[in-house]
């Protein structure tokens, strides 16, 4: 896909969040989060050995951590595979995945928080 694509992808994403990700957006956003600083629907480009460019999309994350925050809900019980593939590329590439059901974000935000807190610090 072209970077336009993601991109309009991207800000339909922001536009119309799961409540899962308006959760966890209103908990993190304006660094409130111990002062960390969050972006959602955040853009990662990232280029093949022929050169060829592919871009993946993470639900949030903190650049001074350098840490994607993916919130997974039943659509990623029928892409394990896919998820897997685009983590190793994410990692391969420096940053840390850390990776909440939503219904933990929305039900457990306290010990969510811990557990994101812990692993940014």
């Amino acid at each position: 896909m072209r970077y336009k694509t993601i991109l309009e992808f991207a800000r339909h994403m922001r536009a119309n969040p799961t409540p899962a990700e308006n959760y966890f957006w209103d908990k993190v956003r304006n660094r409130s989060f111990h002062g960390f600083k969050f972006y959602r629907q955040y853009i990662v480009e990232s280029a093949s050995f022929n050169g060829d460019k592919s871009f993946f999309i993470g639900d949030f994350y903190c650049h001074n951590r350098k840490v994607i925050i993916e919130l997974d809900g039943k659509i990623h019980l029928q892409q394990l595979e896919y998820d897997k593939l685009r983590e190793v590329d994410l990692i391969e590439m420096g940053f840390k995945i850390i990776r909440f059901k939503n219904e933990e974000v929305r039900y457990k935000w306290i010990q969510v928080g811990e557990i994101l807190l812990k692993e940014i610090s």
